[in-house]
């Protein structure tokens, strides 16, 4: 992460530090360039859904997560059935005792109803966590992500423990900012690899990444 104003030049040392200077970069993005990336990135996803058949996990951008709703409706009007992430209410414990996150089928931006963490869901019934498990392509939301895989979330863990339920060589995609693919991130031993990532400039690419 070299581009000034979004990354320091000294990389910090452990995750604590790495979301708090994210998460300030984030917030300073300007709301013109941050639906100019959201744009693109609608645009970029059907490259990296060409070829899929069954659903696609995907997400609703929060906060200042890159992407939009255009995201979820491009993918639709591909001919994508989409699958959206539901956290479970009772997850106020504990990570340790937290379970996977269910599955729900994306219908519009008026399926959408406010969820736990503020996190809008499809209203109606879930498919359950095992839906990850049909998909044939898994975009996640990340704060960044290094060149071998290594993901940073946020910290809750819900896909540490759901990842996991996808099928053998599903590809894992993160999505993040160009200025978010850093040359290393700390890693630990429940973290899940990524085997690729979706930026608004570049598209997608596999991992492991070469030097620029």
């Amino acid at each position: 992460m070299t581009t000034p104003g979004n990354t320091p030049r000294t990389a910090p040392q452990g995750k604590t530090e790495w979301r708090k200077r994210l998460v300030a970069s984030r917030r300073a993005v300007s709301e013109e360039l941050r639906a100019a990336e959201a744009a693109l990135l609608a645009e970029v996803v059907i490259a990296a859904a060409r070829g899929a058949t069954d659903p696609i996990c995907c997400y609703v951008p929060a906060k200042d997560e890159p992407g939009s709703l255009a995201m979820l409706d491009a993918l639709r009007a591909a001919g994508h059935e989409v699958l959206l992430p539901v956290v479970p209410t009772d997850g106020a414990g504990s990570p340790e005792s937290r379970g996977p996150m269910n599955w729900a089928p994306y219908r519009g931006a008026e399926s959408l109803e406010p969820g736990e963490y503020g996190i809008r869901h499809p209203s109606g019934p879930g498919w359950g966590p095992a839906a990850v498990a049909t998909a044939d392509l898994v975009l996640v939301p990340a704060l960044a992500v290094d060149r071998r895989g290594v993901r940073l979330g946020r910290g809750a863990g819900w896909y540490d423990r759901t990842l996991p339920l996808a099928r053998p060589n599903t590809p894992l995609v993160a999505v993040v900012r160009d200025c978010e693919v850093v040359h290393a991130l700390p890693m630990e031993r429940h973290d899940v690899l990524m085997t690729g990532v979706l930026t608004p400039q570049h598209g997608l690419r596999a991992f492991p990444l070469t030097v620029d």
